[in-house]
């Protein structure tokens, strides 16, 4: 159901997106996605991961055709063919990861490309008045002359809204500008768009931090399987109400077989297996504290950016940490990278299995033995018999499958590479594994024959951190659950505390 909000300021939208669908093979990325946005005002897009936010903004900035629908700017039709052509319209983007050069002045890096000139020189003078022109109205004061890299990532972030501003941009689209921002910095960003808004700028503002999300929205759209879900007054929409909107109801809660939830009396656990104290990474994870027991399978909760994936990595040396310390099996560790991690018996699936997982031209036989091959060493080839033995073994107990070992993986479906990822780290005998949305994007029957094996690996002592946006299987499948909000742990529950709405709430931060 789509609620309209009337918008009594400004009766016609600066930009208004209509009907927009875009496909890929075999992926319906947008369904008839509508949006509007008017000017003076901080309008986010919201949702989980895959539902359509990236595509959308790609459409609006010309990266990517729409296969049908309409984008019109101030009661017109534009098709922009590229980011330049969405510039000269007046839409300008501000991402994630500040797409400027560091090794050029502040000054530079806000004229590039339009440098201004003077009997064909450029007039350097003139370019670096003009660019603390532009920073003052930020309220901004830094000397212009510079190396961009010698200033904070906040202040990159101002640099390039500043650029944005150079080019008259009319439309401001912030991808995500907040991820790797601490609390004052964050503090900053947000006086700037205030003013912006004042001057009457059209924002739109794309987040996953629900608290950053009430202190700065007028209003949100949610989108969903890439449909938009609403469109509502920030003001009219609690966050237990927003979170609901998100996630949605999972079709295929009652699909995952009983055999999951086990006896939680019967069940006893070892001492810890891996602790960690004040943990953190700036921008990515505030310090925490940790704990997973032997044989517990300990599952995280909370929305995308939450700190879910942030501390995973952290745990397994991917991401180095700012803050903290590890001890396993009450020894002090430390991980400064996966290969430690490794030699600690740890094993780690990413969410990513395309990019940091499945090495799609490889046969399933050498994917399965890549991290055994990893910790034993690149000048200790493992016997081609016993890559075989290992691989059939697995490729058996999984039930995945393939024609051959020797099948590329990439040519197996999603469910069935996934299974092939977690044997890779299987053969290796961990002491403790980290599953990171190990079930997304595969089918139901895929989704039962794992988590029933994950659920047995625990019961024979291994520990088992397990990750999903799927909060039903969260709840069914875990020992203890702890939930993450803006990165930090906000709560840890044993079996049984937490249900489908009291998750909700506890995520939300609000009950209301």
């Amino acid at each position: 159901m789509t609620t309209q909000v009337n918008h009594t300021a400004a009766p016609a939208p600066l930009l208004e997106l209509r009907g927009i669908s875009k496909s890929f093979p075999g992926v319906k990325a947008l369904s008839n996605v509508g949006l509007n946005l008017y000017p003076g005002e901080v309008h986010t897009l919201m949702g989980q991961n895959g539902a359509g936010k990236s595509t959308l903004i790609k459409v609006l900035t010309g990266v990517y055709t729409p296969d049908s629908g309409q984008i019109m700017l101030d009661g017109k039709p534009i098709a922009p063919t590229s980011t330049s052509d969405a510039q000269s319209l007046g839409i300008s983007t501000v991402y994630q990861e500040v797409n400027l050069c560091p090794n050029l002045s502040v000054a530079e890096n806000i004229f590039i490309g339009r440098y201004p000139r003077r009997f064909g020189a450029i007039d350097w003078r003139s370019m670096q008045r003009q660019a603390q022109a532009l920073l003052q109205q930020l309220q901004i004061d830094i000397d212009v002359t510079a190396q961009l890299s010698s200033y904070p990532l906040a202040i990159q972030q101002m640099v390039a809204i500043s650029r944005a501003l150079n080019i008259s941009a009319r439309v401001l689209i912030l991808d995500e500008p907040t991820s790797s921002l601490d609390e004052a910095e964050v503090n900053l960003l947000f006086s700037v768009l205030r003013r912006l808004r004042e001057q009457g700028m059209a924002i739109l503002f794309v987040t996953h931090f629900l608290d950053q999300t009430y202190a700065i929205s007028d209003r949100i759209t949610v989108m969903r399987n890439g449909e938009r879900e609403g469109e509502y007054a920030c003001s009219e929409l609690s966050r237990l109400a927003l979170v609901n909107k998100m996630i949605g109801v999972a079709a295929d809660t009652e699909a995952l077989a009983d055999d999951l939830v086990h006896d939680a009396g019967a069940v006893t656990f070892g001492p810890n297996l891996l602790e960690a104290q004040g943990l953190g990474r700036k921008g990515a994870l505030t310090p925490t504290d940790f704990h997973i027991r032997e044989g517990e399978l300990l599952g995280l909760a909370g929305l995308l950016g939450s700190g879910r994936t942030e501390l995973a990595r952290l745990l397994f040396g991917a991401d180095k940490a700012d803050t903290g310390s590890i001890r396993m099996q009450d020894k002090a560790r430390t991980f400064a990278v996966p290969r430690d991690a490794i030699a600690a018996d740890i094993g780690f699936c990413s969410e990513d299995r395309k990019h940091e997982g499945a090495i799609l031209s490889l046969s399933v036989r050498e994917n399965i033995i890549l991290a055994l091959q990893a910790r034993t060493g690149l000048l200790r080839a493992i016997p081609f018999k016993r890559q075989q033995a290992l691989a059939d073994e697995y490729v058996k107990a999984l039930g995945i499958k393939t024609a051959s070992i020797e099948t590329p993986i990439g040519s197996l479906s999603g469910g069935n590479q996934q299974k092939a990822l977690l044997a890779r780290w299987l053969v290796t005998n961990p002491k403790m594994l980290i599953l990171d949305e190990p079930t997304r994007g595969i089918d139901v029957r895929a989704k039962q024959e794992i988590m029933s094996y994950v659920s047995k690996l625990c019961r024979k002592g291994m520990s088992i951190l397990f990750i999903s946006s799927e909060l039903p299987e969260v709840l069914r499948c875990s020992d203890r659950i702890v939930v993450m909000r803006d990165r930090k742990a906000c709560g840890e529950y044993a079996r049984g505390e937490l249900d489908d709405t009291s998750v909700l709430q506890v995520i939300a931060g609000d009950a209301n």
